[in-house]
């Protein structure tokens, strides 16, 4: 049974800083890709990074540029996200995913296309 399980989420003041840890059993993501996404209250899921592992290429949504990271441990089964800079607008429940298909840079940011989820873990950026 695949589990991802998702830490590091708390509260900051805006400017500061977290990281997020996404680890995965149950199977092995190597060649596949694995993203995170994020839900505010009363708002649709939004797609923030994703790294597609078997290319190295890694994707953001344009209001994280520069400021988060995503990264991957390969032999730990372990994505990071790396979020500096941090605005109150990222305040969200932040969410981890992995896919089975190798997706391409479209449906890699597309929530809809992953088969597996963490439970979740809430940011709150203070003003």
């Amino acid at each position: 049974q695949v589990q991802l399980v998702e830490s590091g989420g708390g509260l900051v003041q805006a400017g500061g800083s977290l990281r997020l840890s996404c680890a995965a059993s149950g199977r092995t993501f190597s060649n596949y890709g694995m993203g995170w996404f994020r839900q505010a209250p009363g708002k649709e899921r939004e797609f923030v990074a994703a790294i597609s592992w078997s290319g190295g290429s890694t994707y953001y949504r344009d209001s994280v540029k520069g400021r988060f990271t995503i990264s991957g441990d390969n032999a730990k089964n372990t994505v990071y996200l790396q979020m500096n800079s941090l605005k109150p607008e990222d305040t969200a429940v932040y969410y981890c995913a992995a896919e089975n298909y190798g997706l391409g840079p479209v449906g890699i940011t597309q929530w809809a296309e992953y088969d597996y989820w963490g439970q979740g873990t809430q940011v709150t950026v203070s003003s």
